[in-house]
């Protein structure tokens, strides 16, 4: 843009000139440089001037440019202006020009909707034509047909087939020509069950024989192609069969001379010689066979062979699914049927465990083989094939995942069917564990036989023999009253020869075996080890009742299984491990010292119960699934077991605690009068103890290793407890029976603390304190007459009626000159005397017969001082559940009895 320069006074700057123009703001513009640039060569020029600093320079420079940018700004409003009427004008033009525009688009939408319509009406007319030339169409085919079909039949009633046969070998239409004279047969033999007219039975006849002899002519065809391996005639033929009669025949001959069926039947079982598998498939012992090498050479025969057909038979038949289903029915009936019966027969001979092992093997394999082969079905879109082809024809109701489950059902119900599968599992678990328990139940019945009495040995065989018929009603109801159980039972019963006379004999061979290797302490030793293999088989047991049980009744067989290893497990071994040490119990000599080895058997089954209870909670309980019924049942009838387990263990225990009471109340009773009133000699004096409390001391400290050994945590503090208290309650009465010298409360004390110092190993604080109070108690003897009151009011006695004391006291041998000072005194009730002593008042003889020892079984929080409440009894585990027989527990109601 030019710029009148004449318009400003002084002139400007080249430089500055250039700056105010237009292009200078069209870029990147920056205030403070255009400024700078502008006063730039006035700053040097009045830098270059010596004198003072002269403003005029710059004032005209920048009145000059602010000019310039005013003309410039006044300027391009005026093109602005200019380009905004343009605008404005465009959008005028192009407003219109839409306008045309879209009216145009109507109307030529209109044009095509109109034409639409005119085009929709004659198409619904050309339809309606089509449709009537169309049935006019059919009628004439079927006029046709008919007129045809009529003519073919009189001919036959003359017997001529010479038009047939000239349609069926018609040259260069020969395929064409069989597939009319087909479809003219069929409809000529359904024609000819119809008219029944003079001479109709022999045209029937002619008809017939001519269809019969094309059925067999095409036949006859499609097995020279099947054995030329020509694929599209044998398509061609097999189209024809099946617009001729459905194909029933051509899928006969297919499947009937395959020759996979002739092959595959030579395949035997493995030998019981070369294979190892049958060698140890009916032990126990290792886990049961995968796999079984005839059978699996075979089912993988037949996968290779099923791929193979059915890209074949889908190539060549119309109606695949039906071939193939056809074919696997065959394969299935005919090789996988026989293979099995082959192998089971041959498990059957070995043992039950092997029938059963190789049955499950069986079903495992086959299953994963019905699993593989439901990917050929041809109607699911998940086929390995790929879709089916569009020509394909239902085979019926049923698709080829139905025809293998049918399939592999009819294959195995002869083994499932009903409960014939559990009744011989039940039979093998039985025979197993009869088998396994057989020198264990021995051994505890010939322990039994050396008692002078028969009535325990009744007992106990009583108890095996009901232990096993037991399983028989349990499990009857657990099934539904199948004689499974009662064959296991009489199998078990049978092997542990607890039977009858005439079931209870072995076989000659095992008999010899039983008497030639005598039973040793081990053989009747219960173990971990014993119950985790048994809890093995009957874990594999319960895999084959998974597998082999309809979804529906897998809980109600498992629960079968249950009671059997409840009843072997709980009733057999467990059971009878107690009762024998119960019988070790009562049948020892009461003169000798109690030999607490039977009670080592405690921990062990606390183990096995642990054990077996985390084996039903894991394994057999989740197996009642969505059954509220069987899940109920289950742990109903599993508690009631470990009730019944835990009720022998308390009897037991308790028969344990009996006879260590009944020793140590026997040893107290050897204790002679005199043993408290020694002679005044040095021999007495030398005796550390007496011999009775020598003898009790020596058996409470080897009854806490023992105890030890044989119990666990709470179980073994109750067990030691109970012995404690009630010892202790035995001391109490002991010290009432003996007169005490001066010189014999010495060798009292020292019994005393002999017994303290034994049962503080214990390291229970109930039992500490029960016997510092009997320590106390004992210092009633030595203590100087003088001081009596005092001590007694100072110790822990001062919190004893003084009444309960009394007894003691009078045994002491200077009793008599110092009891004067004593008569009169009764307890305060509401505070201690001085001396901390009362007259008595009323029923002293009943309340002095209470005694001492019953009182102290309350009386157990002494250290903590008066205020507080009475020391409870320590809680009881199951084990101790039951009361004890012997020494009773005594009454809570002593509250009057206690000082404070």
């Amino acid at each position: 843009m030019a710029v009148n320069r004449s318009n400003s006074l002084f002139a400007t700057d080249q430089a500055v000139d250039e700056l105010l123009q237009l292009k200078t703001f069209e870029d990147r513009f920056d205030v403070r440089e255009f400024v700078s640039s502008i006063s730039e060569r006035l700053i040097a020029h009045s830098k270059e001037d010596a004198g003072p600093f002269d403003p005029k320079p710059f004032i005209r420079t920048f009145e000059s440019s602010v000019d310039r940018l005013l003309s410039i700004r006044r300027d391009l409003q005026k093109q602005t202006e200019v380009m905004e009427n343009s605008v404005r004008n465009a959008e005028r033009d192009y407003s219109k020009r839409m306008s045309e525009l879209n009216s145009g688009f109507e109307s030529v939408g209109k044009s095509f909707s109109s034409m639409e319509t005119k085009i929709g009406e004659v198409g619904r007319t050309a339809i309606r034509i089509g449709e009537q030339l169309e049935n006019i169409h059919q009628s004439r085919q079927r006029a046709q047909a008919a007129y045809d079909l009529i003519d073919y039949y009189n001919q036959f009633a003359k017997g001529d087939v010479t038009r047939l046969e000239a349609l069926r070998k018609e040259r260069g239409k020969e395929r064409e020509g069989r597939e009319k004279v087909a479809i003219i047969c069929r409809r000529l033999s359904a024609l000819a069950k119809e008219v029944d007219v003079i001479g109709a039975e022999k045209t029937r006849e002619n008809i017939e024989r001519y269809c019969e002899k094309f059925e067999k002519d095409i036949l006859r065809l499609f097995d020279r192609s099947y054995r030329k391996g020509e694929p599209k005639m044998m398509a061609h033929c097999a189209q024809i069969l099946l617009d001729f009669n459905g194909g029933n025949s051509c899928i006969q001959i297919y499947v009937n001379q395959h020759e996979f069926f002739i092959s595959a039947a030579s395949v035997e079982p493995s030998s019981l010689e070369t294979e190892e598998i049958w060698k140890s498939i009916s032990s126990p012992t290792p886990p049961p066979p995968r796999t079984e090498p005839s059978l699996s050479l075979l089912l993988q025969k037949i996968r290779s062979t099923v791929t193979e057909e059915a890209q074949i038979v889908q190539a060549v038949f119309p109606n695949p699914m039906q071939v193939l289903q056809v074919f696997i029915q065959r394969v299935f009936a005919q090789l996988i049927q026989r293979q099995v019966e082959m192998l089971l027969e041959q498990a059957s001979n070995l043992s039950s465990l092997a029938f059963l092992r190789m049955l499950h093997l069986c079903h495992a394999q086959i299953s994963r083989l019905v699993d593989d082969l439901k990917g050929y079905d041809f109607s699911s879109p998940t086929s390995i094939l790929g879709k089916a082809s569009l020509g394909a024809i239902p085979s019926g109701p049923g698709n080829l995942s139905g025809v293998l489950e049918t399939a592999m059902e009819e294959l195995f119900i002869p083994y499932t069917e009903g409960t014939r599968w559990l009744d011989r599992e039940c039979k093998s678990l039985a025979e197993l564990y009869a088998g396994f328990l057989l020198r264990f139940s021995r051994y505890h019945a010939q322990a039994h036989q050396t008692t002078k009495t028969d009535g325990l040995m009744n007992r106990f065989m009583s108890q095996i023999s009901t232990s096993t018929s037991n399983v028989t009603s349990n499990m009857a109801n657990a099934v539904q009253g199948n004689a499974t159980t009662a064959q296991a039972a009489a199998a078990f019963m049978k092997v542990t020869g607890l039977g009858t006379a005439g079931g209870s004999q072995l076989d000659k061979r095992q008999s010899d075996v039983v008497v030639e290797e005598p039973l040793r302490e081990l053989d009747g030793k219960l173990t971990i080890g014993a119950a985790e293999t048994m809890l093995k088989w009957h874990a594999e047991a319960v895999g084959r009742c998974v597998e082999l049980s309809p979804s529906g009744d897998v809980g109600k067989n498992a629960f079968a299984l249950l009671r059997l290893i409840s009843e072997t497990l709980g009733r057999s071994y467990i059971e009878t491990a107690i009762d024998s040490a119960i019988y070790k119990l009562e049948s020892r000599d009461p003169k000798l010292e109690p030999e607490l080895t039977p009670l080592h058997v405690v921990k062990t089954i606390d183990f096995v119960c642990h054990l077996w209870q985390q084996y039903v909670n894991t394994a057999i309980l989740p197996l009642a699934g969505s059954s509220v019924t069987v899940r109920r049942e289950m742990v109903v009838y599993n508690n009631s077991v470990m009730n019944r387990v835990e009720t022998s263990m308390d009897t037991l225990v308790q028969k344990a605690i009996d006879v260590v009471l009944a020793w140590l109340a026997a040893q107290l009773a050897k204790q002679k009068r005199n043993d408290f009133r020694p002679r005044n000699d040095d021999m007495t004096f030398a005796r550390a103890s007496t011999e009775p409390c020598t003898a009790c001391c020596d058996l409470l400290v080897r009854l806490k290793d023992a105890s030890k050994e044989s119990l666990t945590g709470k179980n073994q503090e109750t067990f030691l407890t109970e012995i404690g208290v009630s010892f202790q309650s035995m001391l109490l009465e002991h010290l009432k029976k003996f007169s005490v010298s001066a010189l014999g409360g010495l060798m009292l004390t020292k019994d005393l603390a002999m017994y303290q110092d034994a049962m503080s190993k214990y390291s229970i604080p109930i039992i500490n304190e029960r016997f510092e109070f009997i320590r106390q108690l004992g210092n009633l003897f030595v203590v100087q007459p003088t001081t009596l009151k005092s001590y007694i009011s100072d110790s822990i006695l001062n919190r004893v009626d003084p009444i309960l004391l009394r007894p003691y006291l009078a045994q002491r041998s200077d009793w008599a000159q110092i009891s004067a000072g004593w008569e009169g005194i009764i307890p305060n009730s509401a505070a201690s005397t001085e001396d901390g002593f009362l007259n008595t008042t009323q029923n002293l003889r009943e309340r002095l017969g209470a005694g001492l020892g019953s009182i102290m079984r309350e009386l157990e929080n002494f250290r903590n001082g008066g205020d507080e409440d009475f020391y409870s009894p320590p809680p009881t585990s199951a084990v101790f559940a039951q009361s004890r027989t012997s020494y009773p527990v005594p009454s809570p109601s002593i509250g009057t009895l206690i000082r404070g």
